[in-house]
């Protein structure tokens, strides 16, 4: 099988309450931190009094000079000594520090790296933490702050950062004993932040976050934040009772609190109540500038009750009417409803106030294309000009597209030439969306006359050569197909889907069985669980006569991987293995994905397939 091509809602919705945490690392800066001049030019100081000191008499009990006792009777214990840094790292330290104040931050911290182990110092190990975080160094900020810890264990910075990017090395469990010493501390450790990249994690870390969660609460029953982490744990692992339980603990506790009400929600709505949003709606007649609540709310609205969403919106906009955010999402909940006036006001709002503009072009052009006013959408495409932005190649393909509907093909071409020539720094992204417009209009032979002249261009562009390798396999042209693939193989010997692309073509047009075999194979072993290519080996096993061997790589491709052109070909083997039952169920689940399917049609065509059967009758 081919690769298969792959095509987020602009309101900004979340698929659960977990999905608003935010891990931010504090921000430094190098200069305006207190430095370690201190300590160096007082370990300095007195590593050259410790030289003379020998040259001092040695204090009687009649010195006049000689310190009183100490007061035992005090109230304050006095501040430890300094204690001097060894002379060999001395140099190393002022070195840091200046190359800290040229802005050579590489010196700095591989400097200040490698002195922490050495003097042990929290102060060092602390500034090397800092630094490392400022410069975005994780790995290198990881190992200071490591040290740090082990020094200062109490320390809840200390303690926080390394919990930190414990949580972003994927470690979540390993970093709730490290929160835990800032909740000890009388902080507020953000406990929920351990939920970030959660779906990612492997079963056995979520298993171990789980059990370290709970086994924390046990010692702090009444901390809201861990009892809303341990809530929204549950919700991610589907334990629904164990989860609203929880709430109820939460929100007992903390009424108005924002995640635990929405978790709450979530929670009745998926149990299907009458009733779901009722302690919100209360919280908000208790708290009505609440709006962090509100927005909240107005966003889990726009999954079930448009109009209510919009009046949740209008009331946040009225309090805050040059607040861009909320007046485009008012422009998309009405243009959602069907009433683009609305949406264009609204929209024209936020071009008056200059924020979100690429956005704002965007969805203006979208709601003149609804009301049918191509030239205008047009108009309005073009004035997205952010190249980072998400809109900007969206509106590039809308323009090009609604061209060549008007049969405005070379207009097109003419289009995509000038951003090309304004956009040098995205024309590969751009010969790529022209392509893909001309392929789904089913101009193939443009299609494949403008990859050529951007190959031309473009030599080493391999998403553009595959591109044309796949269009001219449609047109029959296996020899150029093969030419292109092999380019892009001899360039890199290891990309695995111009390996699996090769073989499949090899297996499905040639008899060239055992060459296509060792391509699939070398891709497979790239990518061993790719669908793709497990289908690839199945169908060029099968080619082979050896259906029982490619049962069990379609088998595995099909559980990867819902897609007619699987369908077809696992469907035949079980159909030449006399399972037609199973073969019939496999060919309908792929009709129903897409009863177009040219691959499954010719295969239902080739091995005359009674449509009644497929229909169940």
């Amino acid at each position: 099988m081919l690769r298969p091509r792959h095509g987020k809602d602009p309101r900004g919705t979340w698929d659960s309450p977990a999905e608003c945490v935010n891990i931010v690392l504090p921000s430094w800066n190098p200069i305006a931190a207190p430095t370690m001049f201190r300590l160096l030019l007082t370990s300095a100081l007195l590593l050259a009094l410790g030289g003379c000191a020998s040259n001092l008499p040695p204090a009687t009990d009649t010195d006049a000079t000689a310190p009183a006792a100490a007061d035992t009777t005090a109230t304050e214990a006095p501040e430890p000594p300094e204690r001097a840094f060894p002379a060999d790292s001395i140099y190393p330290l002022l070195l840091a520090e200046f190359a800290l104040r040229r802005n050579d931050y590489d010196t700095a911290l591989s400097t200040y790296l490698q002195q922490a182990p050495k003097l042990r110092e929290p102060a060092v190990s602390a500034h090397t933490t800092h630094l490392a975080q400022f410069m975005k160094r994780e790995p290198e900020a990881y190992e200071a702050v490591g040290l740090w810890v082990e020094l200062e264990p109490d320390s809840a910075e200390a303690n926080n950062t390394l919990a930190t990017l414990l949580i972003r090395k994927g470690q979540p469990a390993q970093a709730v004993p490290h929160l835990a010493v800032v909740a000890r501390n009388d902080l507020q450790a953000n406990f929920p932040m351990l939920l970030s990249g959660f779906r990612d994690l492997p079963t056995g870390e979520k298993a171990a976050l789980a059990d370290a969660v709970a086994a924390l609460l046990n010692e702090r029953p009444e901390d809201s934040g861990l009892l809303l982490t341990h809530a929204l744990i549950l919700d991610e692992l589907g334990d629904a009772p164990a989860t609203r339980a929880t709430v109820e603990r939460l929100l007992a506790q903390e009424p108005g609190q924002t995640q635990g009400l929405m978790l709450d929600a979530k929670l009745r709505v998926e149990a299907e109540e009458a009733q779901p949003f009722r302690r919100i709606e209360a919280a908000l007649a208790e708290q009505p500038d609440n709006n962090v609540l509100r927005l909240q709310y107005a966003r889990l609205l726009t999954r079930s009750d448009i109009d209510a969403a919009r009046r949740q919106f209008e009331i946040l906009s009225a309090r805050s009417p040059r607040d861009g955010d909320l007046l485009l999402s008012l422009a998309l909940l009405n243009q959602d409803a069907g009433d683009t006036l609305a949406a264009k006001a609204y929209l024209r709002q936020v071009l008056a106030l200059e924020q979100r503009v690429d956005e704002a072009n965007y969805y203006l052009g979208r709601v003149l294309e609804q009301e049918d006013r191509p030239d205008e959408a047009i108009a309005a495409y073009r004035k997205v000009e952010d190249p980072g932005s998400r809109e900007f190649f969206n509106a590039r393909g809308r323009v090009g597209r609604l061209l060549i509907e008007q049969g405005n093909v070379s207009e097109s071409a003419a289009f995509f030439d000038q951003q090309r020539d304004a956009y040098p720094a995205v024309a590969e992204q751009l010969f790529a969306l022209e392509s893909e417009l001309l392929t789904r209009a089913d101009l193939l032979d443009a299609s494949v006359a403008l990859l050529d002249q951007a190959l031309a261009a473009l030599p080493d562009a391999s998403s553009l050569r595959y591109s044309r390798a796949m269009l001219r396999e449609q047109l029959g042209d296996l020899e150029g197909m093969e030419a292109d693939l092999r380019y892009i193989l001899q360039g890199n010997p290891n990309n695995a889907t111009a390996l699996n692309a090769l073989g499949y073509t090899l297996s499905n047009n040639s008899n060239r069985f055992a060459e296509a075999e060792q391509l699939i194979s070398r891709a497979l072993a790239l990518a061993p669980e790719e669908p793709a290519i497990l289908d690839s080996m199945g169908w060029v096993l099968f080619r082979q006569e050896r259906a029982e061997e490619a049962l069990h790589y379609l088998q595995r491709a099909w559980a990867g991987l819902q897609d007619p052109e699987v369908a077809a070909h696992l469907g035949e083997v079980l159909w030449s293995l006399g399972r037609e039952d199973d073969a019939l169920a496999v060919w309908r689940s792929g009709l129903q994905l897409d009863p177009e399917h040219r691959t499954l049609l010719q295969t239902l065509q080739r091995l005359q397939v009674p449509p009644a059967r497929l229909s169940g009758e």
